[in-house]
């Protein structure tokens, strides 16, 4: 990021200084209950305050309507969980643009920090409306993108307003687009990657990526099944998309051409219902029974992922194995969860989403090299394609 300036360049003392963020977080009951995004700014936060700078942060939350305020999105739960983690106290305004947010700017003291109401209340934000970028813009005099997980997206807050103020870098988004862009362009080898979820059309570029630069592809989640229909099999209820299994029986004959391992399930836990109380019952790929739908990877196939996971010396995940928000069927992500935190002799990166709530629902997260805070932005990386919010730093 050489032609990117750092938060580190700036000289903060007195100025304004406008922080995209990532607080999309989960809260259940007015209270964040996972702060592992909200931890992941604090570095370039207290960089910030230490510096004597008027913190100002904005994020989104939710999918809000874009029609105003809604109070099952709103960020003061995780404006306070900040408060908490800073160990002083965090204003809160309760509009973006409006009276309250440049009242709450206009009295801002050097080294306090303040939490703008969620971005996407207003629907201009998703729009990249120039008006709103100017009025975002005059609440500041340096802009700092540091929420890598939106970093994808050409919205006001991550692309229209840097082109208006100072840009800079935060610590989190140096640090993910570095690694990211470093342990994936020159993996050491072998490189393992798993990939996870439930379409293929989701993560058609990236398979067609990895095959580019791995040597072992994995495949679990609902995805598997349209893999599994291209070899010829039966998959009953399960999750498929027909229009894909032409482009699945391509990937797996890319796979072979280019000499890449691509694994997928030997046996699958089955159930007669999406519920955590179905009828389960694990089978072979091949005995699939037509009125059941597959929910996980089986234990054989744990184990076969777990070796291969083992022989690694770059490992990428990203998806889960199964539906593991239901403990019936959470073995399978489980399984795959421990294989990547027991190879401590490879550089293992969680590609964001589900992986990391994986991971940290498994208690395992201090057991892998780096986490990943975006989804979206880190897949689209891996794919090699610019990310607007990057590319808007850009000097």
């Amino acid at each position: 990021m050489a032609d990117i300036a750092s938060v580190d360049d700036l000289d903060a003392r007195g100025k304004r200084v406008l922080v995209r963020v990532d607080f999309n977080v989960p809260v259940s009951d007015g209270v964040c209950t996972d702060d592992t995004r909200i931890r992941a700014a604090l570095p370039t936060i207290n960089k910030l305050v230490e510096g004597g700078a008027r913190v100002i942060l904005m994020s989104h939350l939710g999918r809000p309507s874009g029609e105003g305020f809604e109070e099952k999105f709103t960020l003061r739960p995780a404006a306070l969980r900040l408060a908490e983690l800073l160990g002083k106290p965090v204003a809160f305004a309760s509009d973006t643009i409006g009276e309250d947010a440049h009242a709450m700017v206009a009295a801002l003291q050097d080294g306090q920090v303040l939490v703008l109401e969620n971005l996407r209340f207003d629907k201009r934000e998703k729009k990249n409306d120039p008006a709103f970028c100017e009025e975002l813009a005059s609440l500041g005099d340096a802009y700092v993108n540091d929420a890598f997980g939106t970093a994808h997206r050409a919205h006001a807050s991550t692309a229209g307003v840097a082109a208006l103020l100072p840009a800079y870098a935060g610590y989190l988004m140096q640090r993910e687009v570095c690694t990211l862009s470093g342990m994936l362009d020159k993996p050491r080898r072998p490189f393992v990657a798993i990939l996870g979820g439930s379409k293929v059309s989701d993560k058609i570029k990236v398979i067609d990526a990895l095959l580019e630069k791995c040597d072992t592809l994995i495949i679990g989640g609902g995805m598997c099944f349209t893999f599994l229909l291209a070899q010829g099999k039966q998959v009953g209820t399960s999750l498929k998309e027909e229009d894909w299994v032409e482009r699945a029986a391509a990937m797996l004959k890319k796979a072979e051409e280019r000499g890449v391992k691509l694994l997928l399930p030997v046996d699958v836990v089955c159930a007669d219902k999406f519920a955590e109380d179905a009828r389960t019952e694990t089978v072979s790929v091949d005995a699939i029974p037509a009125d059941m739908m597959g929910l996980d990877i089986g234990p054989e196939t744990s184990k076969l992922y777990a070796d291969a996971i083992a022989e690694g010396a770059t490992v990428f995940w990203n998806g889960p194995m199964g539906v593991f928000e239901m403990d019936a069927f959470a073995a399978g992500t489980k399984a795959v969860a421990l294989a990547v935190a027991e190879n401590q002799q490879a550089d293992t990166i969680i590609g964001g989403g589900d992986s990391v709530a994986a991971v940290n629902k498994f208690d395992l997260a201090d057991r892998m090299t780096f986490i990943s805070t975006g989804g979206g932005a880190s897949m689209e990386l891996v794919q090699g394609e610019a990310l607007p919010g990057v590319e808007a730093l850009r000097r």
